[in-house]
Order: C-alpha cells, then structure tokens, then sequence
C-alpha cells in the first residue's frame, strides 16, 4: 500500500513538472512572437522613413537642392544686363539652386576668365549671354568636357557644339515691328510715290549676332519702299556693317549721329526717321538730335529694350517707341529649361506645355557654325506713350510721378 502511494505521487510529480514545462515552452514562443512582430514594426518603420526621406530628397532635388548655377553676363554698364542677371539669380534661388554670377565688363578675355572660373567651381550649368559669341568655343570645349551643359542667353554662341540650347526673343522680329511702326506712323503705301521720306539706320555692333538679326529684319521689311524711292539713306549707309554702333554704346552713336547730321542734315534737309536698334544706341541718337539737328520737325526715333532713360524720353518726346523684351519671360523659360535639363531630361517642343508665355520652339532658324541649335523663342511687344501702362502692368516697372522707373 505504502509502495503504491508512493508510485502515485511520484507520477502526479512528474505531470506537474511537464504542465510547467509546457507553460514556459508556451510562453518563450509567446516571446519570440512578440519580438518578431516588434522587429517587423521597426524595420517597417525605418523602411517608411527612409522611403518619406528619399521622397523629400528627391522632392529637393527637383527644386534645386543646392545645385549650382553659373551665370556669365557680359557687362553691367547696360541696364539691361543688370536686370536680366539680377532676375536670373533671384529666381534660380527662389526655386533651391546655388547660383554664381559674373559681369564681364564688355570684355571678351574677362568672360573667358570668368566662365573658366565658373567651371573650376564645379556648376552643373553655365547660361551664357555673350560679349562676343565668336570668342568663346575653346572656352566651352573644356566645359563640354565636364559634361556641364550650356544654354546661350539672349545671344547666340558661335562655333561650338557645347551649346546645348538657345533662349532669346524672335530678334528678326524686334526689327520687323520697328519697321512696322515707321511705315505706320508715315503712312508708307507703295502705289504712292509722290512724297519721300529720309531715314538712317543705326545697328548694333558686329560681335553680336542678335545685332544682325534685328536689323535685317528692319531693313527687309522697309526695302521695298526704299526701292521704291519712298524711303531715302541720304548718307547711304545701308548694310550693316555701315550702321554698326560696336558695344552698343551710347556715345559712339551720340558721335555718328552728330557726323551723319553735319554731313548730310547741316542745310536744313528734313531727317524724318532714325531706326536704332536698341535704347542705348537710340540715347545718343536722341542727344545728337537734340543738340546737332538744324530741323524743325519731331524725327521717328525707335529703339528696343524698355530702359528707363528712354521710357522717360517717350515720355518726353524725344522717342517715340521701343520694342520690349519681358526679362522676367525670358528668365521664366530659362529657369523652367535649366531645370528640366538638371533633372536629366532632353527638352523639345513639349516644353512649351510647361511655359507661362507665349514663346515658339525653333530647329530650323539659330545655326552657330556647328550646326542648328535648338531654340526658344518669345514674343516682343511694341510700347509708346500711349501704352506704358502695359509695362507698369508686367510689376517690373512702376511710376513715380509722370515717368516709370524699375521696381527694386
């Protein structure tokens, strides 16, 4: 009886200790679950982590995220140059990019320098308004190198195959609406040739490329009333080399002007019209007719850019149109054009579905010598007394009393 309690006890011993050991194999495993699942919370939660941070970076990326920009301006002494580098910059900062920007002072060896500077700082892309777009390929053969894309701004960079792309206004355009605006204004018509007019043209320089495009068109369009005997050179500068202004400078023009009217105007000929350019050139023709001609009469003055000088001189009658060119559209396509190119992409056409302006994607018209660069093109507008409320209206220009003056 004693032996039998005995084995009895001994085996409800026994059960007790595997209930217990079933209850801690239960429980390790419970664990090792729980450890489980908590891992797989972690690495669930690092991945999204880090997939939410790769999304910020390339949501970064996309608006610049500290890629550097290089800009080459040719010289500050233009307001003109002023505003577009100093719009560039400022957008491109706007939307992340890093931006280093240059001034060449009208000097083709500074702009070498400073482009070759530029490259040495490591940009990722260079946009370039040349002095002069002959002098630059050798410079541009390093940054074709570096792999760093250009995109020539405003004026065509000759001889290269670094360019990648072109920006500027229809530039045969401007001259065609200048045109435009003297047959106007005289009421030109070809079937009557019963009264002639007297006009001189005044171009820009021959380093730059834009300056032949504008004065083509001008010329082309008024050639056949000057065939026709309706419009007359009396100083018989009619090619483009004859009625170059080089620099565009203001007093070179000042002095050709007053030469042209001691030599062909001092008798009291009638000078109707002067077909300038841009306003620079058209400041020295204003002050040479102001001082130098002997007419009575208000002489047709044009010109192209909206400096503020010769706002206040439409203003004032001393000229009487300008043809304006939006920097803000034209820094808008290169900034929507930069960017599409860092991000890998080759633009065309499509492009233009992304532009807030008006502009035309050209592969037919800009060949640098190298062959055909791929062009964007925007619309310039023709502005006189009666519509300087439109530039006011574009928030780069605002009054100040009876004259428009830039917007800091």
């Amino acid at each position: 009886m004693k032996k039998l309690l005995a084995l009895l006890m001994a085996m409800a011993m026994m059960l007790s200790l595997a209930a217990c050991g079933s209850s801690s194999s239960s429980s390790s495993s419970s664990t090792e679950e729980s450890s489980t699942e908590s891992t797989a919370t972690e690495e669930s939660t690092a991945a999204e982590e880090s997939s939410s941070s790769e999304d910020s970076s390339s949501e970064e990326s996309s608006s610049g995220g500290g890629q550097l920009i290089g800009i080459s301006m040719p010289t500050k002494s233009l307001e003109r140059w002023n505003r577009d580098g100093e719009y560039l910059k400022e957008q491109f900062e706007a939307m992340g990019y890093e931006v280093e920007i240059a001034y060449a002072d009208n000097s083709t060896e500074q702009q070498n320098n400073d482009i070759a500077n530029l490259i040495a700082d490591g940009v990722e892309i260079l946009i370039i308004a040349a002095v002069d777009g002959d002098t630059l390929s050798q410079t541009l053969a390093d940054a074709a190198d570096a792999g760093i894309p250009v995109i020539a701004y405003d004026r065509l960079i000759m001889n290269t195959d670094a360019v990648a792309y072109y920006v500027s206004f229809d530039n045969y355009q401007v001259g065609v609406l200048q045109a435009e605006f003297v047959i106007e204004q005289l009421g030109l018509d070809l079937n009557d040739t019963s009264t002639s007019y007297n006009i001189e043209f005044v171009a820009g320089p021959t380093s730059d490329n834009n300056a032949g495009y504008f004065f083509n068109g001008a010329m082309d369009t008024l050639q056949d009333y000057i065939d026709a005997g309706i419009l007359v050179i009396q100083s018989g500068k009619t090619t483009f080399e004859q009625c170059a202004t080089e620099g565009w400078s203001t007093d070179t023009a000042l002095e050709n002007m007053q030469n042209t009217l001691a030599s062909y105007y001092s008798d009291g000929t009638q000078l109707d019209v002067v077909l300038a350019s841009n306003d620079s050139t058209a400041l020295g023709v204003a002050q040479a007719l102001s001082s130098d001609y002997a007419g009575s009469n208000d002489v047709i003055l044009t010109g192209q850019d909206g400096d503020v000088a010769n706002l206040a001189n439409i203003v004032d009658g001393l000229q009487t149109m300008t043809v304006y060119k939006n920097v803000s559209d034209e820094a808008g396509v290169t900034l929507v054009l930069a960017e599409a190119i860092l991000n890998g992409e080759s633009p065309d056409e499509g492009l233009l579905d992304s532009l807030s302006v008006d502009a035309a994607y050209d592969i037919e018209s800009y060949d640098n010598g190298n062959g055909i660069v791929p062009s964007y093109l925007l619309v310039p507008w023709t502005v006189t007394v009666d519509n300087l409320q439109d530039l006011a209206d574009t928030g780069l220009y605002e009054w100040d009393g009876d004259y428009l003056v830039a917007v800091e």
